[in-house]
């Protein structure tokens, strides 16, 4: 059980490779990242304090912090705070290394997330069909379990990479800066990352991203934003989707979006529809100007 967010935590495995973790009762976590025989290790330039990520040809040794929360047998709530603090304050590290090289390189990066059903794959092989090439551009996909999500976006002729988290409930930097080694991105890019479907704990984990965006279907309740502010709260743009079945539905439009504006009064807010392509244009218009502001 970790410590900042409650969740379990299984293997995290990323395709090409996979990483071991040992975790300790005081929450920390000894990780072994693995990879093909006759790979060799590297260090990430921008990477805190010399600590490796792990390219295609990497086999780092790393020793990192756990994530998780609330209660852990054994631990004071003075000790659980400072392990809490500890997590976050290593994940950011890991996310602040992540940001910088992808300034350098002039990438846009977009942190996905929402509840699991809101349709954010779907948008994703839209977005992708719409940009047509415009830009180099790749995917990392968070998820459980299965590589179902990154097979959808390959099958779109983009790159993409699965990281399946086993127990744990969201992405962390360490984990994307993993992934980002293996994918080969042209400077001037677009990265998108599907986050695991959670509304809560992805909230407290910077990836280095220019942007949360968060996704929010009409099939949901419209009291979402009250429900779980501190993930509206976190995101900069929030993506009203499958409104191409709002006359079928009791979805109060207007209340929503009042309640997403109560939580973060500076929310930006697009309805869309990958299937009837209502709102895609706006969407497209504001990936666009993502990508011409990280080229300067």
């Amino acid at each position: 059980m970790c410590t900042v967010c409650g969740c379990g935590q299984g293997e995290t495995t990323i395709e090409g490779g996979h990483e071991h973790e040992h975790r300790h009762e005081d929450g920390t976590v000894h990780s072994h990242d693995h990879h093909h025989e006759g790979e060799h290790g590297h260090t990430h330039p921008h990477a805190p304090g010399g600590l490796s990520y792990a390219p295609r040809h990497a086999h780092p040794h790393d020793h990192e912090h756990g994530q998780g929360h609330t209660h852990a047998p054994g631990l004071s709530p003075g000790r659980m705070v400072q392990i809490e603090q500890d997590i976050l304050a290593k994940n950011n590290a890991y996310a602040d290394a992540n940001r910088t090289l992808w300034q350098a390189r002039g990438l846009f990066a977009a942190n996905l997330v929402s509840s699991p059903g809101s349709g954010k794959t779907t948008l994703l092989v839209e977005t992708i069909g719409r940009l047509a090439g415009r830009h180099p551009l790749a995917v990392i996909e968070g998820d459980q379990q299965t590589s179902n999500d990154a097979e959808r976006i390959r099958a779109t002729g983009a790159q993409a990479i699965q990281v399946n988290t086993g127990k744990g409930c969201h992405l962390d930097a360490h984990m994307v800066g993993h992934a980002f080694e293996r994918l080969d991105l042209a400077q001037g890019g677009l990265l998108l990352i599907e986050n695991v479907g959670n509304l809560v704990c992805p909230a407290e984990f910077d990836l280095g991203e220019a942007h949360k965006v968060v996704i929010l279907s009409v099939t949901e309740g419209e009291d979402k934003p009250l429900k779980y502010p501190n993930m509206f709260a976190a995101s900069d743009l929030m993506l009203l989707t499958k409104v191409d079945l709002l006359p079928h539905l009791d979805f109060d439009v207007a209340k929503c979006l009042d309640y997403a504006r109560r939580v973060n009064p500076k929310i930006e807010v697009l309805q869309v529809s990958a299937k009837s392509g209502e709102g895609m244009d706006a969407w497209l218009a504001w990936l666009e100007q993502g990508v011409a502001t990280a080229k300067h």
